[in-house]
């Protein structure tokens, strides 16, 4: 007979998921690293695949191992089109409002020596790593952390504590940490409240997936560019008015949409 899941189970569970995830993504990087020879932003996006794909591996085999159903443990329902495309309405204007966040962070905590490194570390310099770097970050990595925080984690927080707002604080805020990022954690915790949100709201784990990779591709393809190529986008080294105004109508309407939805359960 199996034993009721506990909080400190769950988060045992996902502490252990997201070990999984550095460890092995780590020991690809640290091949990569020393071995000056090699491709080494190649396979930094290798160990990105890998860590971020072997995260749902003790999640997966906690469910399977217990006899528990995948779709209602991770949250797995159908949703309505209707869903999907307010879902990406939303998406593409919270990420502007976020990128400006950013921006307005920076005038306060000026931007890390670290955060540059990173950015030049990952910054693809042919075909493929972009086309890997893509793949990781709008498919990847959003499957397999919404699997863990909003399917499997907020889910059971929810059903245990019966406080919604208690759950989606909470594994957003673990959500959060675990990106071992102090500079985006005020951005990252307000997206995790956000894909809790749209979790809940919609009792699926699609409509936060799509979100969270939409998320992210906005981000690269921001990114990626110069700000001198972005003249529509950037004015004085913020997001112009005439694209923030916008972003704040689509947020609206996004939530508008998701909050016709029924929750039926």
């Amino acid at each position: 007979m199996n034993q009721p899941l506990t909080v400190r189970s769950a988060f045992g569970i996902v502490f252990l998921s997201v070990l999984t995830a550095f460890v092995l993504g780590g020991l690809v990087l640290g091949i990569a690293l020393s071995n000056p020879d090699s491709n080494q932003s190649f396979l930094t996006y290798i160990s990105f695949f890998i860590g971020q794909g072997a995260m749902v591996l003790p999640l997966f085999y906690y469910l399977y191992s217990r006899k528990r159903s995948f779709v209602d443990s991770l949250r797995l329902n159908p949703v309505s089109p209707h869903i999907i495309i307010h879902t990406i309405v939303l998406a593409i204007g919270f990420s502007v409002i976020s990128d400006e966040l950013g921006r307005l962070i920076s005038l306060i905590v000026p931007t890390p020596d670290y955060i540059i490194d990173i950015d030049n570390i990952l910054m693809p310099d042919n075909a493929l790593g972009l086309f890997m770097m893509i793949i990781v970050l709008t498919v990847v990595a959003p499957i397999g952390e919404e699997l863990l925080f909003r399917g499997f984690l907020q889910k059971f927080l929810e059903d245990h504590w019966k406080d919604v707002t208690r759950a989606v604080l909470v594994t957003s805020l673990f959500f959060a940490l675990i990106h071992l990022n102090p500079y985006w954690a005020i951005q990252i915790y307000i997206l995790g409240v956000v894909l809790g949100y749209v979790a809940w709201r919609t009792q699926s784990i699609y409509p936060s997936l799509v979100f969270h990779g939409i998320i992210n591709g906005m981000a690269l393809l921001i990114g990626v560019g110069p700000e001198t190529e972005l003249t529509f986008y950037i004015w004085n080294g913020h997001v112009a008015l005439w694209v923030l105004v916008p972003a704040l109508f689509l947020v609206y309407l996004g939530l508008k949409g998701i909050n016709r939805q029924r929750i039926t359960s």
